[in-house]
């Protein structure tokens, strides 16, 4: 990672939206560039906005971008504004990669997690929910860019 905290080449997602499915109608010029690899419909876990789901306008221009910071949902007191996410490796049997949260554009919390392609399972999870959805997201993204393996299981949650 370099001196500055930040991963270079990775794009962020608000931390409160819970993605649930692609969104192919957004007006992105490289929908592939986005946060989490693709657009996605989903629904805002802000507190007091739990369960509502963000327009069309609002998937655009914020809740797939991150630092949503003209959301009316965003609570003033958080933990992070954005989460980052970035591949670190990928062995072909299981692919690795990093995530950052971030507050204010400075770094608050950091680590890996890993997916274990063979038995599509996650072997190493984030404990928030929704960072976990966002690297399923994520990671499904990039198996579809690379034209790797069924992407289904991506979203789901770690070993039973």
């Amino acid at each position: 990672m370099p001196a500055s905290g930040k991963l270079i080449g990775s794009s962020l997602a608000c931390p409160f939206f819970m993605p649930t499915q692609k969104f192919e109608g957004g007006a992105w010029l490289h929908p592939s560039r986005l946060p989490l690899g693709a657009g996605w419909r989903g629904r805002c876990c802000a507190p007091g906005h739990e369960g509502e789901e963000p327009s069309a306008a609002e998937l655009t221009d914020g809740c797939n971008l991150g630092y949503a910071v003209s959301c009316s949902r965003m609570p003033e007191q958080r933990s992070c504004d954005a989460v980052r996410f970035s591949v670190t490796r990928d062995l072909g049997s299981e692919i690795s990669f990093c995530f950052v949260t971030e507050h204010a554009h400075l770094p608050v919390a950091h680590g890996v997690l890993t997916y274990d392609v063979g038995s599509q399972r996650w072997t190493c999870i984030h404990p928030d929910e929704r960072i976990q959805k966002m690297a399923g997201c994520y990671l499904e993204s990039y198996l579809l860019r690379r034209g790797r393996i069924e992407v289904t299981s991506t979203r789901a949650q770690a070993n039973d």
